[in-house]
């Protein structure tokens, strides 16, 4: 409230190279001060249409102060499908407004509304709100940056945030957001400081990374630019840029009107980067190693890769399957458990032998003796293989290695090909889909 995307100009030099930093601008705010609708809905519509006209490849969503509501309410739509947009692969949330209503000390809530009452705000109440945002005096620069900010501010979008923007409850339509996120808070920041925000926001986040920044207030971009911009590259590196990546004209098509926002919503989720630290759930950690290195055999993969034994773990928490079990063995958790330890009896330390002691499980001829025997054992294997292949293929990015783009055929009206044959790719596919056949070649 009361900033533009210039606030964020000193993050994007310190992070070239490494992050590319797009301020955007919001109604009442910045460039866009004349807007005439500065609510949170059409500010939550405004960032989704500057989104579907500049995000492209892997990005991330930011938001200071009122923009954490916005970018929450931003990304549980791209989430659920519900935007025309795909590769939201993480976070950066700095003092950021909760979903659920801003804490905030309703004699200073009226106070801050009594600064527009005859008009925008006045240079002393700016420098109020400076001084009681900010640990220590700003450079002077930032310091300026800030002043003309606050006195291009509309008035309207200044009393709507405080009045109602920062009231609404958005928890239910934001809900559990599961992706890499960080979240900056000064320790010297009397409402969204570091002691409030886990307490906050750990429930809508849980995978969110905290971290405080002493001796700093609530403008962040101003006051700790340095410290959190080397924060924000450690994050990436640590949680972002891991797994795949959806090519540009699959992402195009994920994004466009011939898929449905359920079927979007699901490819978005599914393209989230893999929790590096994720905890297993069915299995213990020595059985999901295992299982890593199973996966590796089964499904080797080319770059950086999707987690795919993490993911069959996390199917397995939710009941999910293939809606079949051979009768021989037991629940898919307790036979994925019992499989594993009797497997790792025989498992090689090795790397260079472990696809010979695969193999001969897979052949129902290995010597392990556990829990399953080697019948039983090979049964299990079949579905482990199964298990694997599919969590491989139902990523996005997997689909485009294989030219794979039957998601596609949905939308209002829906649209499916008009002919299907050898050879033969329609307009809409991407190109690396099929082949082009010239007229009257063989196909």
């Amino acid at each position: 409230m009361g900033s533009s995307a210039d606030e964020f100009s000193r993050l994007r030099d310190l992070l070239d190279g490494t992050v590319d930093v797009r301020g955007v601008d919001l109604p009442g705010f910045g460039e866009l001060a004349s807007a005439s609708d500065s609510s949170l809905d059409a500010t939550v519509e405004h960032v989704v249409h500057h989104l579907a006209r500049h995000a492209r490849g892997r990005w991330m969503l930011g938001g200071h102060s009122m923009g954490g509501k916005v970018a929450a309410l931003v990304a549980s739509r791209v989430l659920r499908g519900d935007a025309p947009l795909t590769g939201l692969a993480g976070m950066v949330l700095m003092a950021p407004s909760p979903p659920r209503p801003e804490p905030m000390d309703e004699e200073r809530r009226e106070r801050m509304l009594s600064w527009v009452a005859d008009g925008s705000l006045s240079d002393q109440d700016a420098e109020t709100f400076i001084d009681q945002n900010t640990a220590e005096p700003l450079a002077p620069a930032a310091h300026e940056r800030a002043l003309t900010d606050l006195r291009r501010t509309s008035p309207a979008a200044w009393r709507a945030w405080l009045e109602t923007g920062s009231r609404v409850d958005a928890s239910a339509e934001v809900g559990t957001l599961d992706l890499p996120v960080l979240v900056l808070a000064g320790t010297d920041d009397a409402d969204l400081g570091a002691a409030a925000q886990p307490e906050l926001l750990a429930s809508v986040y849980p995978r969110a990374r905290f971290v405080a920044l002493g001796d700093t207030g609530h403008m962040i971009p101003l006051e700790r630019a340095a410290e959190a911009a080397g924060a924000i590259a450690d994050f990436v590196a640590d949680e972002v840029l891991l797994g795949p990546v959806v090519p540009d004209d699959w992402a195009a098509l994920i994004a466009g009107d011939r898929v449905d926002a359920r079927v979007r919503g699901i490819l978005n989720r599914r393209a989230v980067p893999d929790d590096r630290g994720y905890a297993p759930v069915v299995l213990d950690l020595a059985q999901l190693t295992l299982l890593r290195e199973i996966a590796d055999l089964v499904v080797p993969q080319d770059g950086p890769a999707i987690d795919i034994a993490a993911r069959v773990d996390t199917q397995l928490a939710r009941g999910e399957g293939d809606g079949w079990r051979n009768a021989e063995l037991p629940p898919d958790p307790d036979a994925y458990r019992a499989g594993l330890d009797t497997l790792a009896r025989v498992w090689p330390t090795d790397p260079t032998k472990r696809a010979d002691v695969l193999r001969a499980a897979i052949e129902g001829t290995t010597d392990a003796d556990g829990p399953l025997d080697a019948a039983r054992l090979q049964l299990w294997l079949e579905d482990v293989r199964n298990d694997l292949v599919r969590q491989w293929l139902a990523h996005p990015a997997s689909m485009a290695l294989i030219g794979y783009d039957g998601f596609a055929t949905g939308g209002n009206p829906i649209r499916g090909y008009v002919e299907l044959r050898l050879g033969r790719r329609e307009d809409w596919e991407p190109v690396g889909v099929g082949g082009t056949v010239a007229e009257g070649d063989a196909a």
